[in-house]
């Protein structure tokens, strides 16, 4: 199956003449979701499941973009700070690429599949005693001294490839969207976003969706307006105080007549747990925006009555699998006993 460089390519600004680094990445499904939908009223929602992708996330879009900019350019090693899905991307496509890749996370702030994930694929993993913010201070301090090549958000080549999920849906719908909700960690995803909807209507026309973005309560510094130097959420991937792409995430906001919010934890793990109900498992990020537009909802704030919506869920649940297991039960390998446990 083809990459998002091959499939997408005249949309791309990349390097000419480059062989893409790929793992066939892209083509995730968009699935319609009924039964959510009634919670927001008379609406269409569709899930556009980027856990589908290779690593298991959104992350691998812009990575193939981004290494194979890099391999252009002759490089031999990429470095990354990270929550836990851009180091296992980097580490995948770099390893695809025959690259050396470090990767940078915030001590004890990773889960542990993310963290597995960096070590397999052979990337130097360093920890950092501090936030996510700081250890991206020392990638791009890194990188500005030396040749190796910087593969956060930071890098333009990032949002090129991440932006091909824009037409994957309005490939599938036949349009864009009315809203397209999604959750906000570093800001790159929906900036891209909006590239992506805003190139496709300056090319073939027709509307442009508005964005939501959702943070979490104990990250939400594009709401609050301010830096957060001790981010705390469940949601591992957005656990982000200081947005690399804030001031861009903002704009796209603003510009698609849309807006970006904050909710709680209980109201992510509330989304994921429906979602999960509803066969779809995500990691506890990737349900913010499901949550989002919840809280929207019942505050008054929104009316999606005839609205077609997607949501992102930009990881696969394995990503971040620490949930409370539920209750079992223990029996015997007797008939008699499994069918009294079911009252049948």
């Amino acid at each position: 199956m083809p990459g998002i460089i091959e499939r997408f390519r005249s949309y791309l600004d990349l390097p000419d003449g480059v062989d893409p680094v790929t793992l066939s990445e892209g083509s995730t499904p968009l699935i319609s979701m009924p039964r959510l939908a009634s919670d927001l009223g008379a609406v269409e929602l569709h899930i556009k499941f980027e856990g589908s992708n290779p690593t298991g996330s959104f992350k691998d879009r812009g990575m193939t973009t981004a290494i194979t900019a890099a391999v252009s350019r002759g490089a031999s090693a990429v470095i990354c700070a990270s929550t836990g899905n851009t180091a296992a991307s980097a580490a995948a496509y770099a390893a695809r690429a025959g690259l050396r890749c470090v990767v940078l996370l915030p001590h004890g702030k990773v889960a542990s599949g993310k963290l597995a994930a960096a070590y397999t694929h052979g990337a130097e993993v360093v920890e950092v005693e501090g936030s996510y913010d700081e250890a991206l201070g020392l990638a791009r301090r890194l990188s500005e001294r030396t040749s190796i090549n910087l593969v956060n958000s930071l890098n333009p080549y990032r949002l090129e490839g991440q932006k091909t999920a824009a037409f994957e849906i309005s490939e599938s719908l036949g349009a864009a969207p009315d809203w397209v909700a999604l959750p906000v960690g570093n800001a790159g995803n929906i900036s891209a976003y909006w590239m992506g909807f805003r190139q496709l209507a300056d090319l073939q026309g027709g509307d442009l969706p508005r964005l939501l973005g959702v943070q979490a309560s104990g990250s939400a510094s594009l709401v609050e307006g301010r830096v957060i130097d001790h981010p705390e959420t469940v949601a591992s991937a957005i656990r982000i105080g200081n947005p690399a792409r804030g001031e861009q995430a903002l704009r796209a906001a603003e510009e698609s007549s849309g807006r970006i919010i904050a909710v709680p934890d209980h109201a992510i793990l509330d989304a994921q747990r429906d979602l999960a109900h509803q066969g779809l498992w995500v990691e506890p990020a990737s349900a913010a925006g499901l949550a989002g537009l919840r809280s929207e909802v019942e505050a008054g704030r929104l009316d999606l009555s005839g609205q077609r919506v997607v949501c992102i869920c930009t990881g696969h649940g394995l990503k971040d699998p620490h949930v409370p297991a539920g209750p079992t039960t223990l029996i015997q390998p007797r008939l008699q006993d499994l069918e009294e446990l079911l009252n049948l």
